[in-house]
């Protein structure tokens, strides 16, 4: 039986094609997931001007390959001559009473402005219909350009009204949300880092910083569980729609095996409280196996109840501290935050985090 989504109506010669999943990238029907990752790289790059962002097919297969946690759909696009030029992506998140689907359109830029995309979204709310969605949301890259500018209900941060936008927009997309990417140089002396690190410490009497490195050791997964579920609740969202997520051992488990199975070196740095044991704060490094490749910081939060004692730059101070020995060939650490959250704002601009690029979060409400 063919694959109700093998092929889109065409335009300007365009098709889409349901990619499957291999069990490794050195597998014979490997061929279509392989060029995924390659026409992400192509445009991430044009995004953002760098190989920051670029993956490998062995990094990323194991964030595609099936779980009990979501649904993600995945197709190749093509133009006339067989050749890649974008992809389609559908998330569904199988967490209790879900109503969101997360997606994205990514086309190399010789394509844009040919009604490709638009073609490639009636499939997204088609198989976000299927799944009985009414919400979905996206994420999109928006370099700074100069003209008429974008900002969110939130009242923080604009993007320019690029291409990107104009398509939300015609699509029916409100932009909620802009985060702000964030780059810190590791080549820099930690004289600086040192100075917050202590003063933090000084700050968070009571506490103290732990490290481990993914996967998780047994007794640390109850407390790391609970913190990477707050990160569904205590995050600034603004009106962007998220599931609350449950997290327990099995969870944690599986986070841990798609970094560590796709290379991943991933340090994870704590705070935990000396009176309680309890963990009350983290943050995640996480870097490619590729020699010289860039960092990621991953989650970082203060559970609520413990905010007021500076854990935030104590966690993250300690944590690119110890990373400096882990990965001393890793040139930056690159970061997204929430242009409203002002508080892990201030932290990582007193670190020296510098703005780079902005993402647009954008929803729509199916009718």
């Amino acid at each position: 039986m063919s694959d109700p989504y093998d092929g889109i109506a065409a335009v300007a010669g365009a098709r889409a094609r349901r990619v499957g999943i291999p069990r490794s990238v050195a597998d014979a029907d490997a061929a279509d997931f392989l060029a995924t990752v390659e026409v992400r790289n192509i445009v991430y790059r044009e995004s953002s001007g760098t190989d920051d962002h670029t993956r490998t097919p062995a990094e990323l297969l194991p964030h595609y390959q099936a779980d009990r946690y979501e649904i993600r759909h995945l197709w190749l696009l093509t133009d006339a001559h067989d050749r890649p030029i974008g992809r389609i992506g559908v998330d569904i998140p199988l967490e209790s009473g879900s109503t969101v689907a997360f997606w994205q359109i990514e086309l190399v830029r010789r394509v844009w402005g040919h009604g490709i995309g638009s073609a490639a979204y009636d499939l997204v709310e088609r198989t976000a219909r299927e799944h009985g969605r009414t919400v979905l949301q996206s994420w999109a890259d928006h370099p700074d350009a100069p003209g008429e500018r974008l900002t969110p209900p939130t009242g923080a941060g604009s993007i320019p009204f690029d291409h990107v936008a104009r398509f939300y927009r015609r699509h029916g997309y409100t932009l909620e949300q802009i985060e702000r990417c964030s780059a810190y140089d590791l080549t820099t002396p930690t004289d600086r880092l040192a100075e917050l690190f202590a003063d933090a410490e000084r700050a968070a009497a009571g506490y103290r910083v732990v490290h481990w490195m993914l996967p998780t050791p047994p007794d640390r997964i109850p407390g790391y569980a609970w913190m990477k579920s707050r990160m569904s609740t205590d995050v600034p969202a603004a009106a962007l729609t998220v599931d609350e997520e449950v997290w327990d051992t099995a969870r944690v488990e599986r986070h841990d095996a798609l970094w560590v199975d796709g290379g991943h070196q991933v340090l994870v740095t704590a705070a935990e409280q000396s009176a309680t044991g309890e963990l009350c704060a983290f943050n995640e490094l996480v870097r490619s196996g590729t020699p010289g490749s860039v960092t990621f910081q991953e989650d970082t939060l203060v559970l609520a109840e413990h905010r007021g004692h500076r854990l935030g730059m104590l966690v993250k101070c300690a944590g690119l501290l110890r990373w400096r020995s882990l990965a001393p060939d890793s040139p930056r650490v690159i970061t997204y935050n929430a242009e409203e959250n002002r508080p892990m704002l201030d932290i990582n601009e007193a670190l020296g985090f510098a703005p780079v690029m902005y993402d647009g979060a954008w929803k729509k409400t199916l009718v």
